[in-house]
């Protein structure tokens, strides 16, 4: 290993490499490309970190000037891309290396201006980096290797067009390391094209996934979701504890609730600002806050080094999301717990997410209010103030509070003052419990009125109610049932409100929209009505809208008749004759001017070969059948005439009326030239239809 990063690591704390950092720091694979899956919290950074070292530096111990960048790593989210400079930071401190970020969300002119110093090593997210590469401001010439960090993640994100276009840019000669949690066939692809007879790291255990996590199954009641989670921050009291939930709307009012409750806690998620994002986790580290609610946002690569309890507000929708969560505590060798909040609703597929990721997790509920105040007496009797020496000021202190009060009021008050630093824990359900319904209250002695609307109005409980309020100065409470008729309604109210009802409506007994009411001395017999088979009302509401009554005949009105049109007066006086067809020896009925027979039943037109004057019941057209010619008006013989008797075929050289491959030509008249169709016949279809006449 390079003298440069060994002392780095040392500085920090690493007496010994994790599996990854051993397996991808071989020499035997410094120059080829590597494919590593590896499950998080493993020190994939620190590993990819100690594995592009002998591309970077080769023998030396430090790098040379900085100018195009040597390294590009691309992580999927703004916050594991600032992690990873971070890290990379102090592990290049001594070998001087220069590292620069280019994510989303920063200012761009900035980061521009840093990539003309130059830089030795960039980090950045995908959209960004290739918006840096089409505008010319990240010079690819010298790259030597590029990592892809969370690679799975960029894909399921949907950058796959970015990553493709990021390392068809580099030269060909580079080194490509691709590290992801598992191996997806898409990933397995993208190796296959971009990178070069790679290597494949695999550290994953198939024993177990996060042995150094505890894994909780709570079940609540749906009630208490938010209870249970205030109950496990106070029971477990973490330095660091993080609640992932599944949208934005869900941080934001459990953020408030937290805070309301005296946490101090802080948000993450997509909406915020990078400035925010990158204020939030700070406050986290500095020790500022101790709680962070937040999407996926934070579920990969996140790194809170005191981070001990990670609570799932609202289950992740697959496997990997609840291992990539729960992967943010339990790293390094320390301790976690991962706590699942389970409701009724939600069980089967709680059940279902443990079984698919290999999971062990103990089904339990949530701490109670007496044992969180328990577990608080416990940590106040194991307090290290007690084994403390005092300091001389103290010791006079104290020796007040004995000459003014017993030891037992001292300590009482201690424990007073130590308990309102704590937000109060909650009392929780039974997890199988639901809420009781409340009984409604005997209504007591009551008064009937009549209102004179019905169900001939249209009259509804879910509009009597609001008016009955409104007009009588009412509550929802005084008014019990309301029994709809078929011509009023009738109102049953409170004796004690009666009185007021009646001086609120005045002399007149009138409600809004002319409802008149009338008090009755007894309650109605509703026994011989007729049962109301109409739709089940809706449950009133205080803000219905007022509407009018209206009336709804039990019958319908028969429609009048139409008043006859121009035409048709016109035709009834007999100063228009109605039209009749004449061509070819056809005639017609007279019609009317909507083109239905004057006198006739059937509004069909007389199709050829049938004669009029037929006998009823006589079959048209059919053979054998004589056929009844007389001429039209005008002495021209009719259509029968013209034809075979018996051949429904009209004769040779005649055109029939129906076949629309012939003109027809009158009797007498030279039939007109038909012009050239588009092969230079006649009559072979032109290009323009025959002018009608």
């Amino acid at each position: 290993m390079i003298q440069a990063l060994s002392d780095a690591l040392q500085e920090r704390g690493y007496d010994t490499l994790t599996a990854v950092q051993e397996a991808v720091s071989d020499p035997a694979l410094r120059d080829s490309d590597l494919l590593v899956s590896a499950q998080t919290g493993s020190g994939k950074t620190v590993g990819f970190g100690l594995a592009i070292a002998p591309t970077l530096l080769g023998d030396a111990e430090t790098l040379d000037a900085a100018g195009a960048p040597l390294a590009l790593i691309v992580a999927p989210t703004r916050e594991l891309a600032l992690q990873v400079m971070r890290e990379i930071g102090w592990l290049y401190a001594k070998a001087g290396a220069r590292v620069t970020t280019c994510i989303g969300g920063m200012d761009m002119r900035d980061e521009r201006r840093a990539l003309e110093r130059g830089a030795h090593i960039v980090v950045g997210t995908p959209g960004r980096l290739r918006d840096h590469i089409q505008r010319g401001s990240l010079d690819m010439s010298c790259l030597r290797t590029i990592v892809l960090d969370e690679a799975d993640e960029m894909l399921d994100l949907g950058f796959r067009e970015d990553l493709e276009f990021m390392l068809g840019e580099a030269p060909e000669n580079r080194r490509t390391l691709m590290f992801s949690a598992t191996v997806p066939p898409m990933i397995a692809k993208l190796a296959q094209t971009f990178q070069r007879d790679a290597v494949r790291v695999k550290t994953v255990t198939g024993e177990s996934q996060h042995a150094d996590i505890t894994y909780q199954a709570l079940r609540v009641a749906q009630s208490d979701i938010e209870n249970a989670i205030i109950n496990v921050l106070r029971y477990h009291d973490a330095q660091n504890a993080i609640i992932f939930t599944n949208t934005r709307a869900a941080v934001n009012r459990l953020t408030a609730r937290l805070s309301n409750r005296a946490f101090s806690v802080v948000a993450l998620s997509g909406e915020l600002s990078q400035a925010e994002r990158t204020h939030a986790l700070q406050a986290m580290r500095d020790g500022r806050a101790r709680v962070c609610v937040a999407t996926d946002v934070a579920a990969r690569g996140i790194d809170l080094p005191k981070l001990e309890l990670v609570i799932h507000a609202e289950l992740p929708s697959n496997a990997e999301s609840l291992l990539h969560r729960s992967g943010r505590t339990g790293r390094a060798g320390r301790k976690g717990i991962s706590a699942l909040i389970v409701p009724p609703k939600v069980t089967k597929k709680a059940e279902r997410l443990l079984k698919f990721a290999k999971i062990e997790a103990e089904w339990t509920v949530p701490p109670s209010a007496e044992d969180v105040l328990r577990k608080d007496e416990e940590r106040l009797l194991a307090d290290p103030v007690w084994s403390a020496e005092p300091s001389p000021d103290q010791m006079a202190f104290a020796q007040r509070l004995l000459a003014l009060h017993s030891p037992e009021q001292i300590a009482a008050a201690y424990v007073t003052l130590y308990r309102d630093r704590q937000s109060a824990p909650e009392d929780l359900a039974a997890p199988d419990a639901r809420p009781e319904r409340k009984e409604r209250k005997p209504f007591g002695p009551s008064v009937w009125f009549a209102l004179s609307v019905g169900r001939n109005d249209r009259a509804e409980p879910r509009w009597l109610l609001p008016l009955l309020c409104r007009a009588g100065n009412l509550d929802k409470d005084a008014i019990g049932a309301i029994r709809i008729q078929q011509s009023e309604s009738f109102v049953e109210l409170t004796a004690a409100s009666a009185d007021g009802f009646l001086a609120a409506i005045g002399e007149t007994a009138q409600l809004e929209d002319g409802v008149k009411v009338r008090k009755l001395d007894a309650a109605p017999d509703l026994s011989s009505a007729p049962a109301d088979r109409g739709p089940k009302p809706r449950k009133p509401s205080q803000d219905a809208p007022s509407r009018p009554p209206r009336a709804h005949p039990e019958k319908p009105r028969p429609k009048e008749p139409k008043p006859p049109s121009k035409m048709e007066a016109a035709i009834s006086d007999g100063a228009v004759k109605p039209y009749r067809a004449s061509k070819g020896g056809q005639s017609a009925a007279p019609t009317h001017p909507k083109g239905k027979p004057s006198g006739g039943k059937s509004s069909y037109a007389k199709r050829p070969g049938k004669a009029e004057g037929t006998p009823k019941g006589k079959s048209f057209g059919k053979p054998g059948a004589k056929d009844a010619a007389r001429p039209d008006k005008k002495g021209k013989p009719s259509y029968a005439e013209k034809r075979t008797p018996g051949d429904k075929k009209a004769g040779p050289g005649k055109a029939r009326s129906t076949d629309t491959s012939r003109r027809f030509t009158p009797p007498g008249q030279v039939a007109k030239p038909r012009k050239p169709g588009r092969d230079g016949r006649a009559g072979s279809g032109g290009s323009e239809p025959p002018k009608r006449r």
